[in-house]
């Protein structure tokens, strides 16, 4: 189960007056939103003032939000729409158009002690590259498929709702992409 669902939506909380969980939404997904924005091809100063924008777009609708789905569905909505609007200002070129990816993009948390040794952690970072790149093959529709489907882990029939598509679509989306993921990971490796 998701930790939105085991906490108070932090609109409704707003709008009964107290910020606390909205303050703490920020703090605990900042991260999670950076990341999304990263792996969709944005530079980092980019990704961070993408978030700013989704917290702050967030924010703005505590008035006039209506909780009728989950509110994650609702934050990946509006920080589907920046990533749109920002790509439709011709900000943000895919990694695969700047031809590969930058080590920034690429970089693995640092391992604690007792993990797995420099061989294993260079192998890590070297696929993490590889599927950076592979993603950054993809088209947008079937990169935030994915995104949304497999690394936010929503399901097909929120998918279906942020995108405004069928569900049928996002299935075929999402079988689609990971075809084209695999292909281009076993490529690689020859």
């Amino acid at each position: 189960m998701d930790h939105w669902d085991l906490e108070p939506d932090p609109l409704v909380a707003l709008q009964s007056g107290d910020s606390a969980p909205f303050e703490d939404w920020v703090r605990r997904d900042a991260a999670g939103f950076l990341a999304f924005f990263r792996r969709l091809g944005a530079s980092g100063a980019e990704a961070e003032d993408m978030v700013q924008e989704v917290f702050m777009k967030v924010f703005r609708h505590r008035d006039t939000y209506q909780p009728t789905g989950r509110f994650r569905a609702f934050a990946f909505r509006i920080a589907r729409n920046a990533w749109i609007d920002h790509r439709r200002r011709g900000a943000v070129r895919p990694a695969s158009a700047a031809g590969g990816v930058d080590d920034e993009a690429a970089t693995v948390p640092p391992v604690p002690d007792g993990a797995p040794g420099p061989h294993e952690r260079a192998s890590h970072i070297e696929l993490a590259g590889r599927v950076q790149a592979a993603l950054g093959q993809l088209s947008d529709a079937h990169r935030m498929v994915f995104e949304l489907g497999v690394l936010q882990e929503l399901p097909y029939s929120e998918i279906s709702a942020m995108l405004e598509v069928p569900e049928g679509t996002v299935k075929s989306r999402m079988f689609h992409a990971v075809r084209k993921l695999r292909e281009l990971l076993e490529e690689g490796e020859a």
